[in-house]
């Protein structure tokens, strides 16, 4: 697999849309669902854990916090990446942020492009990955 598969938590549907389709056209990364609740991205996040590589969430949510959201992440996977995109990237919500486990905090004013940035080094990183990984269907030696 050569894409990143990503489930957004956002509010907002236009920057929802706008996000999807940047990140497909410009990082190649395949946005696989969203969800505009803190409830939402919790259950889904944490039902399909198997399912997503890097989650992007938004801290102010109209119902709940991704804060929660990325609390609830702690128990994912090491190769699993949770970033949080927010209007409120100050030095003390990066800080919680961090505490709290996200991987990397972007400011949606002022750092999208370090975002995609970032989604295209974790999709090099992956196919990376994928390409080291031994085949299994090569039979191992005795």
């Amino acid at each position: 697999m050569t894409t990143i598969r990503t489930f957004i938590v956002e509010d907002n549907p236009t920057i929802r849309e706008n996000l999807v389709g940047t990140l497909r056209e410009v990082a190649r990364i395949d946005p696989i669902g969203q969800a505009e609740s803190e409830a939402e991205g919790m259950s889904w996040l944490m039902g399909n854990l198997a399912l997503w590589d890097l989650a992007i969430i938004d801290l102010f949510l109209k119902d709940g916090t991704g804060f929660r959201v990325l609390e609830a992440c702690r128990g994912r996977g090491p190769s699993q990446k949770v970033v949080v995109l927010s209007n409120y990237a100050t030095p003390d919500m990066r800080r919680k942020c961090a505490l709290l486990g996200a991987d990397a905090v972007f400011d949606k004013a002022t750092e999208v492009e370090d975002l995609i940035d970032y989604c295209v080094q974790q999709r090099q990183l992956h196919f990376k990955v994928q390409q080291s990984a031994p085949s299994r269907s090569k039979p191992l030696p005795h």
